[in-house]
């Protein structure tokens, strides 16, 4: 079996609900995975934009320490630097400067941008405390990568101005 990843809040190639946006309520969409490798003893996750105008890519989510029975991360989980999932994951450290999910935010009347949300299935435990960078996870994973799944969803926002 693949591992795959999919959502219940929107299908690949996808819109992704304003809900689950910086324009909406900014909830995390679900994650739903399934395949994962014989070994694997953790999981991490980033979330990116790449075709942001200010930083390339922009990160929007890290979490990890995802344990390997969790199977799935539910719609609207809370923002915080630790997420119960039966057991704690920690999140890291966004391109907003914060810690935990920041949804889907592109400039106002620019093209839709693409997000991807890439799992990674580890073979070894990470040794990362919360509010790690991007740059910190991917040197801790390393040599350590058994698999990746990959969802991608769109957004654009629209202008809002009077015309």
């Amino acid at each position: 079996m693949n591992f795959t990843l999919r959502s219940d809040s929107f299908e690949e190639g996808q819109t992704i609900p304003r809900r689950f946006t910086g324009e909406g309520d900014d909830e995390i969409p679900s994650l739903v995975w399934e395949g994962l490798p014989h070994g694997t003893q953790e999981l991490a996750l980033i979330c990116e934009d790449p075709d942001a105008p200010t930083r390339f890519p922009f990160v929007h989510w890290i979490a990890y320490k995802i344990p390997p029975d969790t199977m799935n991360l539910p719609e609207a989980m809370s923002h915080d630097r630790e997420i119960e999932v039966p057991h704690p994951i920690i999140e890291g450290k966004n391109s907003f400067g914060g810690i935990g999910y920041g949804g889907p935010l592109p400039p106002e009347g620019d093209r839709p941008h693409h997000y991807f949300f890439r799992l990674y299935a580890l073979g070894q435990k990470l040794d990362l405390g919360p509010g790690a960078t991007k740059e910190q996870l991917i040197q801790a994973m390393r040599g350590h990568v058994l698999a990746e799944a990959q969802l991608m969803g769109t957004y654009q926002r629209v202008s809002r101005r009077a015309g």
